[in-house]
């Protein structure tokens, strides 16, 4: 399964670095592309794009068309990792094993790359050669997920103000929101410029809620030594342990697997592929 997923990958996130290099080459000041390029050409797993097009594709057989809003959706979640480095946020001095912005440049450049990827996302959907209605649709989707209702409302209740994070259902619907939510949307972002049906809509979107809270359940996994401690950060880890973390992942991988197959029966292998790697990045 791997070894088809990683030769599907391969293409398409060869596809999707060639579209973000050039991105801020006309921008001035120089030095200002550079920071804004640096943080979208330090690599990742590219998963929320990868989730965009495999939703098209399952739907059309095709991916190029979603490839634009796919890389939006990546310039946000770019914009939110530039945003959590900083000293007021989670305060990281390095990103993928590369200084964070914030260390190249300053906390003010930091902040307006942030910005700049945020805004410029939407601008990138709406000069897409999509149809109108659909571009509406992509824009409310985009900034639901990203906004006070879905990302930015779950980083606020991550820097505090939730309150002490005890109740594994807060933590949850923490996680759902700041990790979740653009996973989901990015999942539905290539079933809307399919032309998806409501039924397939609201099996893309379980399906995207299943992967997104299983990809944070392994990322907790891969963080255990930092988080497992009690006075580590609120995480499934310190309040469930390792096993039944594991467990839980594995279950929502099998979960966003059979939503697939529900909305798109035999074309399901590679979104079932993703839901796979989610999850067993660690398990």
């Amino acid at each position: 399964m791997m070894a088809a997923l990683e030769a599907w990958m391969e293409p398409r996130r060869a596809a999707i670095e060639r579209w973000l290099e050039p991105r801020y080459d006309d921008v001035w000041p120089k030095d200002f592309a550079r920071a804004c390029h640096y943080p979208l050409s330090n690599g990742g797993k590219r998963m929320r794009p990868l989730l965009c097009l495999a939703a098209h594709e399952a739907l059309t057989g095709t991916w190029e068309p979603a490839l634009h809003v796919a890389c939006a959706f990546e310039m946000v979640h770019t914009y939110s990792l530039v945003h959590d480095d900083l000293p007021a946020m989670d305060n990281s001095d390095e990103r993928r094993g590369r200084p964070s912005v914030h260390k190249v440049w300053t906390e003010g450049v930091a902040v307006l790359v942030g910005d700049g990827l945020l805004t410029d996302a939407f601008g990138v959907i709406i000069d897409d050669e999509l149809p109108a209605e659909t571009k509406v649709a992509l824009v409310r989707l985009l900034s639901r997920a990203a906004g006070s209702r879905g990302m930015v409302g779950g980083q606020a209740a991550d820097i505090g103000l939730a309150g002490k994070i005890r109740d594994l259902d807060v933590l949850e619907r923490l996680h759902r929101k700041k990790t979740g939510a653009l996973i989901e949307a990015s999942v539905l972002a290539g079933a809307v410029v399919a032309g998806a049906n409501t039924a397939q809509l609201q099996a893309f979107a379980e399906y995207g809620q299943a992967v997104g809270l299983a990809f944070q359940l392994a990322d907790d996994l891969l963080d255990a030594d930092e988080v497992k401690d009690e006075g580590g950060p609120p995480s499934f880890v310190a309040m469930l342990g390792e096993f039944e973390t594991r467990r839980r992942a594995t279950l929502l991988g099998e979960k966003a697997c059979d939503l697939a197959r529900e909305a798109v029966g035999h074309r399901s292998e590679i979104l079932a592929a993703l839901a796979h790697l989610a999850v067993h990045r660690v398990t």
